[in-house]
This record gives structure tokens, C-alpha cells and sequence, in this order.
């Protein structure tokens, strides 16, 4: 039988390299995973009912439900589209610790030593399961900024995988004084990349498939971080 595809979200995190270029961030996943155990893939996952719930909904800004359905299409219904986004930001930050944030005067989150270490105990809760990501932003009084996470591509897994995907991919900058974990509970390392190498180091150094290695050489038609972000305006950057 036909495996139905998950719903899904996976960001690709960008930052400039200091010589006019870019890199995107690459995370290998365990080779325990079942599903692309040992490969290189951009931070993501399903969408979770608590992607829906109206605690975190209340907890977002940037972007209305009716938009984010205008942006995907597909008839997949407002609070699905939304959805997209918000299990893209919330894997983002269950994986490598990325927060794509504002507090309430709607200042971009930026972590200290203190706020490192007291999102860092919560991620870890969360991904254990005994937080969620919801109660996060309220008790950090933080509001998802959506508009920093731009759509960028959507692929659905083919019919013959026995695990398959529903996927809508997202770029995002880094934002200024965060840095991505080094590894995590779903991470088993992670690398900045520009999108070329990774390309060329491909089945020698770099275990990749698709669709990771579509959106790299979709990637490679931006020659310039200047390039990318005035074609996509995320904001970071």
C-alpha cells in the first residue's frame, strides 16, 4: 500500500561568509534514525498538533493565517499553511537551538550567556518531551516572528519510499548573536557550508540525497549573499 505523505517543514539556514558569498547550515542525523539515518539534511520536520494549538498561535506575528494559505496553495486550508511555518521555526529551534523571535516591543531575540543557558535547558525538555514549545514563549514573554522564515520550495517524497514527506522548505538568516548547536539530541554534527562545496564533497565526504541536494543547487543560482537576500528580503539579513 501506498505510504501517505507527512506533512512537513524543513528550514535551510543561511548566513554571509565574509567574502560577498554565503553558506547554509547542514546537519547529520543519527545513524540510528530510521528515516536518512547517517545523511546530511537542513534542520526540520512534521508538523505537530501543537503547531496548531492556540497557545503558540497567539504567540504569532508576521504572517495571518489567510497569508500563509495564499503563499502555499495547494488547498491545504489556512491553519495548515500557517502550521508550516510555525513546526519549521519550532525544529529549527528543537535542533540546533535557533530562535526566530521577538519580545513584546518587537526587538529581535538575541541570546546571552544567561538566556543561552536557559532556552539550552528548555530545548532539551522539549525535545524530551516533558515542556512544549508553547509554554516556551510564554514563559520567555517571546512572539514567533514568521516573516523571517521565507518559502522557498515544496517537494513531496516519491511514491515508492516506504517513509514519505509532504514537504515545504524555508530560508531563513541567521539571526545576529545566535549561533546553531554543534550537535543535539537529533543532530549528530553540523557544518556551514557554501551550497557549491557541498555539492562537489557530495557521496565523497558529505553522505547527501534528494531533495537535500535540490535546494543546494537551487541555492547555487544565487551568486551572491546580497543576491539572496534581496531575492527573498528575509529579514536577518
Amino acid at each position: 500500500m501506498e505510504a501517505r505523505p507527512k506533512h512537513a517543514s524543513t528550514v535551510l539556514l543561511v548566513r554571509p561568509d565574509g567574502s560577498g558569498k554565503f553558506e547554509v547550515l547542514l546537519t547529520r542525523r543519527p545513524d540510528a534514525m530510521r528515516f536518512l539515518g547517517g545523511f546530511y539534511v537542513f534542520p526540520g520536520g512534521s508538523i505537530e498538533p501543537q503547531d496548531r494549538s492556540e497557545k503558540v498561535l497567539t504567540r504569532c506575528r508576521g504572517l495571518s493565517p489567510i497569508e500563509a494559505e495564499k503563499i502555499l496553495g495547494d488547498n491545504l486550508g489556512s491553519n495548515l499553511a500557517l502550521a508550516h511555518w510555525i513546526a519549521g521555526i519550532r525544529e529549527l529551534f528543537e535542533e540546533v537551538g535557533i530562535v526566530l523571535c521577538n519580545d513584546e516591543s518587537g526587538a529581535e531575540v538575541r541570546n546571552d550567556s544567561r538566556s543561552r543557558e536557559r532556552f539550552e535547558q528548555t530545548r532539551r525538555a522539549i525535545v524530551a518531551g516533558a515542556a512544549d514549545f508553547g509554554a516556551f514563549l510564554e514563559a520567555e514573554n517571546l512572539f514567533i516572528d514568521l516573516k523571517r522564515a521565507v518559502y522557498f520550495a515544496h517537494r513531496v517524497t516519491p511514491e515508492f519510499f516506504p517513509i514519505r514527506f509532504d514537504t515545504r522548505f524555508y530560508l531563513a538568516a541567521l539571526p545576529e548573536g545566535q549561533s546553531a548547536l554543534d550537535k543535539s539530541e537529533e543532530v549528530a554534527d553540523s557544518l556551514w557550508i557554501a551550497p557549491d562545496q557541498a555539492l562537489k564533497e557530495a557521496n565523497r565526504n558529505l553522505p547527501l540525497l534528494p531533495p537535500t541536494t535540490t535546494m543546494l543547487q537551487n541555492l547555487c543560482s544565487y551568486d551572491s549573499w546580497q543576491n539572496l537576500s534581496n531575492n527573498f528580503a528575509f529579514r536577518g539579513a
